[in-house]
């Protein structure tokens, strides 16, 4: 029995029994000698379970009734459990054998065969071979192709010595069970079958290598198997695909102690459609399909370090929080999963995908697995392939709970961005009000935004015309500039008396190449107690924003008294028009997040910083903004937050785990597209044609009033320039 899997295998001096537990659903190994029953002598071999709630084991029945109910009283799930850690301490072999001989009355494999991977299958006409598997490269994430067979090959050796997709061939050489004779000793299974009834063999052995199968015909499922026998001779023409299987992951999420919900409550995991179209090829296209596991909040990021490497396993999470599911206790296949108090709803690629990819395809004659019961392989998941760089969590959403991913790497990049704008020329005491990781918070919420409302303008020379200073708007439109390369829609939001102003400036940005295309000029009023819900949402419905995220970039903020006030104290409430509502407002709105970027503590999302304010900036008791963003991005000068923002952009689409985790594991890495973000980036050129062009509209130095080539009185070359080149420096290199 050293090649079996149900029978006698050799130990280091020890030998050690497998007892195939009909009643109990397990096959249990013991080492030391033969285990005891009541009554039984040291030296007798134990006996097949003969009953049991499957009344499963028919062999022994058929030769020996009369010892089904004293082997069924030794082999009770009470005294088994003793010997051995269950199915998951079984080698994949024995556990096939198992499933071949129908001795397992269980509904899924998750928790089975710890450390070994195993595969969804899928089973189609080898016209339709090549396109499915160009689909699975495509979109590996769900459809991580492990093996495909020849056609009409049942079995799978890079993944498996002895499979049978089909069914189990009679093997006397390696297959020894226990068997009842008077006295109780072991017996070759040929001999066995002499004893036996024709019809109890041939049920015991023409079982398969999955618990069940489905089959589809034109895209409908129209049945459930246990065996694919009596479809031998169309088998002939049909290749079978093993694809990666979340299971293979299970131990080593718990190596680093993180639960495993479903193996805890004894149910399949929970799995779901979703609205993520994949990648489709020819006649190959559908929806992604997740899994999700219950993760205590405090090991999202270990869950996800345990996984990103494990590619043929899915790899990491491609959505951490809530996913726009409506009701998680009603999943598409597998089991409900309840969450524990603390727990976030992790969602990783699902294989099950390929079923979906079947009915879609709508061929006359496919099968697949039943969603759970997956082929056990004998390949030990500890072969990785490296993700290049190693993955960090962050949160960037309460309402709706919502988390991303990014590698180490971007990560220190762009705290070095942020970094370099915290200086503090003009010695304000900004470092009170600065916070590390609010850039990156910031970016990666807009990174995964579809639609991005901007506003910027301080119209604090109340004296001249135009009032608005020149901090400001090039940040702004640095920030829009790089939302366009990454096909983002964005719009810019000011003040009615200015938009004329604004106008010109998009105009000039798009003739000097800053801009790709004119963005979309909105005013807000107003009107009624609706009017902020009826601007960023369709019909005022909060259930469908036009925007994703709104920033602040040197705005005017609403201090604690209603008004608006300048560095000196100044009143310009008169000036502004309250867009600080429209911030108010999406703190209502599920899924729209914040940022406000600021140099003084009186622009529009300071109000997170407000104490700070108060303390340590000049007039803050009086001129603090009183509105807070989720991200505050607090700079010495309010440009050099946008083209910060527009360099760290660049930096997370640039990164192959962000971009995995956007595009949810499907498609192709969007590295090639490098070459058309880089022409968005701000630069010293460009900085200083937009300079010039605010110069010739009389937008004027927010500090000193100057119609020069300065910024908050700082001069633009050599000081603004500097801080251009060290930002494009960092996001490059």
């Amino acid at each position: 029995g050293g090649r079996g899997g149900a029978g006698l295998q050799p130990g280091a001096g020890d030998v050690k029994w497998i007892v195939p537990g009909g009643g109990c659903g397990e096959a249990q190994p013991r080492t030391g000698g033969f285990p005891q029953g009541p009554g039984r002598p040291p030296t007798e071999p134990p006996p097949l379970c003969t009953g049991g709630a499957s009344g499963a084991c028919g062999l022994a029945a058929a030769a020996r009734p009369g010892r089904r109910a004293a082997a069924h009283r030794w082999n009770s799930l009470d005294e088994v459990m003793l010997l051995t850690g269950g199915l998951k301490s079984l080698l994949p072999h024995v556990l096939r054998r198992m499933i071949r001989c129908n001795r397992l009355s269980i509904s899924n494999t998750s928790g089975m065969a710890e450390g070994y991977k195993q595969a969804n299958v899928v089973i189609l006409h080898k016209s339709l071979a090549d396109d499915f598997e160009k689909f699975c490269h495509a979109n590996d994430g769900p459809l991580p192709l492990l093996y495909r067979s020849q056609p009409g090959d049942w079995k799978c050796p890079s993944l498996s010595s002895d499979s049978d997709i089909r069914k189990n061939k009679m093997d006397k050489a390696c297959c020894i069970l226990w068997f009842h004779t008077g006295f109780m000793s072991i017996q070759p299974i040929h001999l066995v079958f002499k004893k036996c009834d024709k019809d109890v063999i041939t049920s015991y052995f023409t079982r398969t290598d999955c618990l069940q199968y489905r089959k589809y015909e034109h895209g409908a499922c129209t049945g459930s198997l246990k065996s694919l026998k009596e479809y031998s001779e169309q088998l002939k023409d049909m290749v079978t695909f093993y694809l990666g299987c979340s299971f293979s992951f299970e131990k080593a999420v718990q190596k680093d102690g993180i639960p495993i919900r479903n193996v805890e409550q004894k149910c399949n995991v929970s799995m779901y459609k979703t609205s993520v179209p994949c990648y489709s090829i020819s006649v190959f296209h559908c929806n992604l399909v997740v899994t999700m596991r219950p993760i205590p909040e405090s090991k999202l990021g270990a869950a996800v370090l345990a996984t990103s490497e494990l590619k043929e396993a899915h790899g990491a999470p491609i959505h951490i929080g809530l996913l726009g599911i409506q009701d998680l206790s009603k999943p598409d296949y597998g089991d409900p999963v309840h969450l524990h108090p603390g727990d976030i709803p992790v969602f990783w690629a699902c294989g099950v995908t390929g079923v979906e990819a079947i009915i879609n395809c709508r061929a006359p004659l496919a099968f697949t697995h039943s969603p759970g019961c997956m082929f056990i392989t004998d390949v030990k998941n500890d072969n990785v392939r490296s993700s290049g760089g190693v993955p960090q969590v962050h949160c960037i959403s309460q309402d709706p709970l919502h988390f991303s991913i990014v590698s180490e790497e971007a990560a220190q990049k762009i705290k070095a961005l942020e970094t370099l704008i915290g200086i503090d020329p003009g010695e304000r005491g900004i470092r009170h009000l600065q916070r590390q990781g609010e850039l990156l918070g910031a970016c990666l919420a807009m990174s995964h935004a579809g639609s991005v409302l901007i506003t910027t303008g301080f119209p604090t020379h109340f004296m001249h015309q135009p009032p608005e200073e020149n901090d400001g708007p090039p940040g702004a439109l640095a920030i829009a500039a790089m939302l366009q390369a990454l096909e983002k829609q964005v719009a810019i939001v000011t003040d009615q008396r200015a938009m004329d102003l604004n106008k010109k400036i998009i105009e000039e940005a798009v003739q000097l190449g800053i801009l790709k295309k004119p963005i979309p000029l909105l005013s807000y009023q107003r009107e009624s107690a609706d009017s902020p819900l009826m601007f960023l949402c369709e019909n005022g419905n909060p259930g469908r924003p036009r925007f994703d995220h709104l920033v602040a970039i040197e705005r005017a903020g609403m201090a604690a008294d209603g008004n608006y006030y300048n560095a000196r104290k100044v009143n310009i409430k008169h000036l502004v028009d309250p867009i600080d509502e429209l911030f108010l407002a999406a703190q209502t709105i599920p899924g729209v997040t914040t940022t406000g970027v600021g140099d003084g503590g009186n622009e529009l999302g300071m109000g997170k910083v407000k104490d700070a304010v108060k303390k340590h900036i000049k007039n803050g008791d009086v001129i603090a903004c009183d509105v807070e963003a989720d991200f505050t991005v607090v700079a010495g000068v309010s440009n050099w937050g946008g083209y910060a923002i527009a360099c760290a952009l660049y930096v997370l689409r640039c990164c192959d785990i962000h971009d995995r985790y956007l595009r949810r594991a499907v498609g192709f890495p969007r590295a090639p597209s490098r070459r058309l973000w880089l022409p968005a980036l701000p630069s010293v050129t460009k900085e200083e044609k937009l300079l010039k062009t605010l110069v010739q509209l009389g937008v004027r130095s927010g500090k000193t009033a100057s119609l020069e080539m300065e910024v908050d009185g700082l001069p633009f070359y050599n000081t603004h320039s500097h801080m251009i080149e060290k930002l494009l420096q960092e996001a490059q290199q």
